[in-house]
């Protein structure tokens, strides 16, 4: 069964959160997508927050986007969320009661709803699971990993996971400040053309992976047996779980779990692996660490006819 996604289309580079002169950032529009399409950029959602800056430009596809608010129980008694793809906003630009009302006004939209930066905003897993509506989660915010350590979120998302949720997630910049927040994470995207409206269609359906810098280039299950084909790797891991999951590293003597090399490169970093799950676990994701400790993450998916108890 092929896992990652695949068929027609083109896979394209693209970052989904970041800001303008338009609400709190240091770039104009203009400036923006010139730095990201300078950068290797495909598209670039800009995320003012309550506020929609779509700048048309030939060099970069933009996708009319902003960042939103919704009251929730917590740190800061607030929870955002980006609203992919939607180019009209609310007339009354307020918090929404609750993540969920935010979250299904933006599918109302026809955008993807994507849970910004959970660690960094002091966020449960309950606060997920209390909005089904949400498309995903920011696994990787570069800016609050860059000024706080806390952009991270792979334990948000592994225990939404273990509580039977399925989030896609995206790796994202959340740049105030061009070239000092930018270019640390991003997402790659199989849409079925270059345009706005097919980006949000495949973050809908999750035909796409975050990245720091790794390519994930294929995963395919065949009964008990996952195997990736990955740009050449330090580390591959199949996670499953705080206790489940396996590992194997291009060091020589590391032990592998669960797991083994079957290609490397020239260099001896990995280039492909093959995981064995164990029956009882539920569901898995992958994740590649290059030599310099750069990390890209696929979409996680569930073992068919597995208990979900």
């Amino acid at each position: 069964m092929q896992i990652f996604p695949s068929g027609d289309g083109t896979w394209l580079r693209c970052q989904f959160h970041a800001h303008t002169t338009n609400s709190d950032g240091d770039a104009t529009p203009a400036g923006l997508c010139d730095h990201y399409a300078r950068a290797g950029f495909d598209v670039l959602a800009i995320t003012d927050h309550w506020h929609v800056t779509d700048h048309p430009t030939d060099d970069i596809v933009v996708i009319p986007s902003s960042e939103l608010s919704a009251r929730c129980e917590g740190p800061s008694d607030e929870a955002e969320v980006l609203a992919l793809g939607v180019g009209v906003l609310p007339e009354v630009r307020d918090y929404f009661p609750t993540i969920e009302a935010l979250a299904a006004w933006i599918r109302e939209q026809g955008g993807a709803p994507y849970l910004c930066h959970p660690y960094w905003s002091g966020l449960a897993p309950r606060h997920y699971l209390e909005a089904p509506s949400l498309a995903g989660l920011e696994v990787y915010n570069g800016g609050s990993e860059l000024t706080q350590g806390s952009g991270l979120s792979s334990v948000h998302w592994d225990d939404i996971l273990q509580l039977g949720a399925t989030p896609f997630a995206i790796a994202t910049d959340d740049s105030h400040y061009p070239g000092q927040d930018s270019r640390l994470g991003w997402t790659m995207v199989l849409a079925a053309e270059r345009s706005a409206a097919a980006v949000v269609d495949a973050l809908l359906h999750g035909r796409a992976y975050g990245s720091c810098g790794p390519e994930i280039r294929e995963i395919e299950t065949e009964g008990d047996v996952t195997e990736v084909r990955c740009s050449p790797a330090r580390s591959v891991r199949l996670r499953s779980g705080a206790w489940d999951g396996g590992a194997v590293t291009a060091d020589r003597f590391a032990m592998p779990y669960q797991g083994e090399i079957l290609e490397r490169d020239a260099q001896g970093l990995i280039t492909r692996a093959r995981f064995a799950p164990l029956e009882y676990w539920r569901w898995a994701r992958i994740e590649v660490d290059d030599a310099h400790g750069n990390r890209a993450w696929s979409n996680p998916w569930r073992f068919p006819d597995r208990d979900a108890a």
